[in-house]
């Protein structure tokens, strides 16, 4: 048997002036009669930190586990999920619930030292607020160099903010490349999409005039041609989400050359919601193109007084997070954990639907959800609400709460993680030793 189909790079790009687009795996990637552990659909670990500030509302006020919101009932294989987690259903053969996790980096403060210690944890023989690389970096050097970006980090909102500190840098960011260098939380957009899309002329790559993809129209036609209808079906899917993503960008869409800024416009959309979800959407489109297999992903910042009328809570996040025990701001405070989950869980839903090798994008990652908070009205950092999501590449089983017998540091689970990601370590941070899963 003669077998003659043509073979593309994994790292094929559609380029154009100052732009270029990475393609999502396609048939026409693997080698005909290859093994697939060989060829360019051997399984690739994503891996995703999805931080929420503020806690959830657990067994963990004086109303007791009547209130609590967040805790599966049942343990093992045998669990039903809460409110705030419902949405997860359809995805809980890929989650690991955790009960009993504790981060004692963050004991006593309020909110600086949150988000900068959730991947870290405490630095055995050093202050309590003392950094190292955490664990997010470490993965990405070790998957993720041969990606165009080892590493993306980006967030909702601005992190600055004054409630967590102003520009303290622990309260800003949850990615640290060492104990001094907190790596920004990109919140704009556009920039997230010209950080993936934009090659060399930046000019060229912001002219509004026309789509990213119309500068290489021509290539994709002549590409389409080459492939089989499987992978022109996945071609357009790919292209029709990155078209997506990129109406949805702020900004003018009409500039002359001569007005052409140097940098793009700033800002954020007006939608909170339209906000997240496009965050969101280009993660999906990163993790689809193998542009980055890690990224971190402040869902709303510390401190931050963002509200949600669209869900008919008129309330700043932080300020109703002191809710001192009133159950009239509980509920309100738990439908803004949900939405939060429910965002998250559709981003799960893409990922489920899009094919990578052996299985589906969400098969090959492994997504840490969490807070670095318990209790938001106590500021405690035990019992924190922990969630673990994906197949891992092979190497995860979900469908199970696990209710750990004793206070369990997070670093013990950061350091689980590290070694599914194949990262050889003994320890790390505070950690007592693996969890098994």
């Amino acid at each position: 048997m003669f077998l003659t189909r043509k073979h593309l790079s994994r790292r094929t790009l559609l380029k154009g002036a100052g732009v270029g687009l990475a393609l999502p795996l396609l048939e026409a990637m693997i080698p005909a009669g290859t093994a697939l552990a060989q060829t360019a659909a051997a399984r690739k670990l994503r891996v995703g930190f999805f931080y929420l500030p503020h806690g959830a509302i657990m067994d963990n006020t004086p109303h007791g586990a009547p209130m609590d919101r967040w805790t599966p009932s049942g343990s093992g294989a045998a669990f039903n999920f809460n409110v705030i987690t419902k949405s997860l259903e359809p995805y809980k053969k890929y989650v690991t619930s955790f009960g009993n996790i504790k981060n004692d980096a963050a004991l006593g403060s309020t909110h600086p030292r949150r988000p900068g210690t959730w991947l870290i944890g405490p630095q055995p023989t050093q202050p309590a607020a003392s950094l190292s690389t955490t664990v997010d970096q470490i993965i990405a050097g070790h998957i993720a160099q041969d990606t165009p970006i080892p590493s993306l980090q980006v967030s909702s909102e601005t992190t600055t903010q004054q409630a967590a500190g102003g520009g303290v840098m622990t309260a800003a960011s949850i990615s640290f490349s060492d104990a001094t260098t907190p790596l920004r939380m990109e919140y704009n957009p556009r920039e997230v999409f010209l950080r993936l899309f934009g090659r060399g002329d930046r000019n060229a790559a912001l002219k509004e005039t026309v789509s990213l993809l119309d500068h290489f129209t021509d290539q994709t036609r002549a590409l389409q041609r080459d492939l089989g209808p499987g992978d022109r079906a996945i071609l357009d899917s790919h292209l029709t989400a990155v078209r997506e993503a990129e109406q949805r960008l702020p900004g003018p869409r009409t500039l002359p050359d001569s007005a052409l800024p140097p940098m793009p416009p700033k800002g954020v959309l007006d939608s909170f919601e339209d906000q997240i979800k496009l965050m969101f959407d280009m993660i999906a489109l990163a993790y689809r193109a193998d542009l980055t297999r890690v990224v971190s992903f402040m869902m709303a910042a510390e401190g931050t007084n963002q509200t949600y009328e669209h869900i008919g809570v008129p309330d700043s996040f932080h300020p109703i997070s002191h809710h001192a025990n009133q159950l009239d701001k509980i509920e309100r405070l738990v439908k803004i954990q949900t939405w939060h989950v429910e965002r998250f869980a559709e981003f799960l839903g893409k990922l489920a639907a899009i094919p990578d090798g052996e299985g589906t994008l969400l098969d090959n990652s492994m997504f840490l959800y969490g807070s670095n908070m318990s209790n938001s009205d106590r500021h405690s950092s035990h019992p924190l609400p922990t969630l673990l999501i994906g197949g891992g590449g092979g190497k995860l089983s979900g469908g199970r709460h696990l209710v750990l017998p004793q206070p369990t540091p997070i670093t013990n689970l950061h350091l689980t993680l590290l070694e599914k990601a194949g990262v050889e370590r003994q320890s790390f941070g505070d950690s007592t030793g693996t969890i098994p899963l």
